[in-house]
């Protein structure tokens, strides 16, 4: 019996991340319930994964941390004021986080102090992505904004008006393209033109996008079907059922003889599909797991070698690769078209170190003390009133 992956899903009605770990034994998958842990005071909102770490974000305003390798809860880290809408892992070494405050914080993912507070959105971060490089990243917020951080230099790269709030921005696998979602449509942006190339448009309202190559996107929302489009030529496909209420949450993966798809939805079934070569073709069911519970959001953790992305790229230096040239050049076209609103934002959205400023919490609090401080706060109000 080999062990395959594990997979991590926080339940909505109960606040607690659960571990499913699936093994595989002659071809047929089998989740077992792994690791159980009441982590939160109220509902999850988002997860992200690296070789070693499991966080949690919740409306609680607190991340909690679990070493996957010993499993136990590593603390929780409490900078923002607001819920936290998501969560983004950079190799081993650095975590980035964003909630309703409008922040995005960039987190050292050794020691768990906040390196960098950035005041990036007027209203909510609603999704933030890393591009494969780890030199740009997106952001999308309740402003109505699109904005471009380049993490080389530590400051705002561009802003982009569009014309609703959207709730979903991914990069794709190479970072040629980039999708940007508003309610039930999906905008395809390619990084050498920084403009729209072709739109996607699904029946109802899209929850989760992941993408199975550079040029398949898989489709998810307030529904029980999944839709793989071709974003070169927009069609879609194929569609499959994969629950039977709406599907909350998806991630994809390759394994050796594998490319898993999961899903999560609100009937409270994690489902794991095979994929096909061919993507016209549906993809076959591995196992499933009923949690008994509201699913809110998808990580998947694999138990294998160390990801070999250590860290963000250090500060620009007199020597720039080739790769960096190219992205600073096609991103200098997008700067071109929003130059006269990037320039007028970039002081005030630009990367800024924070770690001298007395902030909610630039380091690792104990689940202890974190409760404690939550206790005081309670007898206080408790006496005032």
């Amino acid at each position: 019996m080999d062990c395959g992956t594990t997979y991590v899903f926080p339940e909505n009605c109960d606040v607690i991340v659960t571990l499913i770990a699936c093994f595989t034994l002659q071809q047929k998958w089998t989740p077992v319930a792994d690791f159980t842990h009441h982590a939160h005071t109220a509902s999850l909102s988002a997860v992200a994964v690296n070789s070693r770490f499991v966080v949690t974000g919740s409306k609680d305003e607190t991340i909690h941390i679990y070493d996957m390798k010993k499993k136990v809860d590593h603390g929780a880290l409490v900078h923002h004021n607001g819920t936290i809408t998501c969560l983004k892992f950079y190799g081993n070494r650095h975590l980035i986080s964003g909630a309703e405050d409008g922040v995005i914080c960039v987190w050292d993912a050794k020691k768990w102090e906040c390196l960098k507070s950035i005041k990036a959105h007027k209203g909510h971060v609603t999704f933030l992505s890393i591009h494969p490089s780890g030199k740009l990243a997106l952001s999308v917020g309740t402003d109505k904004t699109l904005r471009t951080w380049n993490l080389v230099e530590g400051r705002s790269a561009f802003i982009k008006n569009i014309k609703q709030n959207a709730h979903i921005v991914e990069w794709s696998p190479r970072g040629e393209k980039y999708v940007v979602v508003m309610l039930n449509k999906i905008d395809i942006y390619q990084l050498d033109t920084a403009s729209v190339s072709g739109t996607i448009t699904n029946e109802k309202r899209i929850s989760s996008v992941t993408f199975l190559s550079e040029s398949v996107l898989a489709v998810a929302g307030d529904e029980e079907v999944v839709r793989f489009f071709d974003c070169d030529s927009l069609m879609c496909l194929c569609e499959f059922k994969a629950h039977d209420n709406r599907i909350k949450d998806m991630f994809s993966f390759e394994i050796p003889e594998h490319h898993v798809i999961v899903t999560a939805s609100s009937d409270g079934f994690v489902k794991m599909w095979k994929l096909k070569q061919n993507k016209k073709v549906p993809p076959s069911l591995l196992c499933e797991v009923k949690t008994n519970a509201r699913l809110t959001c998808l990580g998947v953790w694999l138990d294998r070698v160390t990801d070999t992305k250590e860290s963000l790229p250090p500060a620009a230096e007199p020597s720039v690769s080739k790769e960096e040239s190219k992205i600073k050049e096609e991103a200098g076209n997008i700067v071109q078209e929003e130059e006269r609103e990037s320039k007028a934002n970039t002081k005030k959205c630009g990367l800024t170190d924070d770690s001298n400023k007395p902030t909610k919490g630039n380091s690792l609090v104990s689940t202890k003390k974190r409760k404690m401080v939550e206790m005081l706060e309670k007898k206080k109000k408790k006496k005032k009133i």
